[in-house]
């Protein structure tokens, strides 16, 4: 059986987070000791390791709980956990080419600086004037 901090340390997660994960039902409620320190097997460390690598991946809790119950269930059909994953990389692909455009038009500001004064900079121009750009990313999360 493992502590909190045990657990924390061997799937690189926070002891908050683990807690957190705990509150949101993402996690069971551990067993606890007579002197009420929470205590975690081999299916919590496992469970806990799908959800911090789930996490890496970009899922959301919301898909990561759809995962888990699929999980729990393995006679349900693979097809519902293949639309999750799809659905992620859609999102990710979506980043991605808001990324691109972001590192186009960083590398254009940054080439055509010529490096004189700050008053014909023209990072600060284009940062200045958005019709400047010459691509759209203000749907770019910050």
């Amino acid at each position: 059986m493992l502590t909190i901090g045990s657990l924390a340390k061997k799937t690189g997660t926070k002891v908050q987070t683990i807690r957190y994960y705990e509150q949101i039902k993402l996690m069971p409620e551990p067993g606890r000791t007579e002197g009420g320190q929470r205590r975690y097997g081999d299916a919590e460390l496992d469970r806990l390791s799908f959800i911090r690598h789930s996490r890496q991946l970009g899922f959301s809790l919301d898909a990561i709980r759809e995962l888990l119950d699929l999980g729990d269930h393995p006679n349900r059909p693979c097809h519902e956990a293949d639309a999750i994953a799809r659905r992620q990389l859609k999102q990710v692909e979506r980043r991605i080419a808001r990324l691109e455009a972001l590192r186009m038009e960083l590398n254009r500001m940054v080439h055509e600086c010529s490096g004189g004064r700050t008053a014909d900079c023209r990072v600060l121009e284009v940062l200045r004037d958005h019709s400047a750009c010459l691509t759209d990313h203000e749907e770019i999360e910050a």
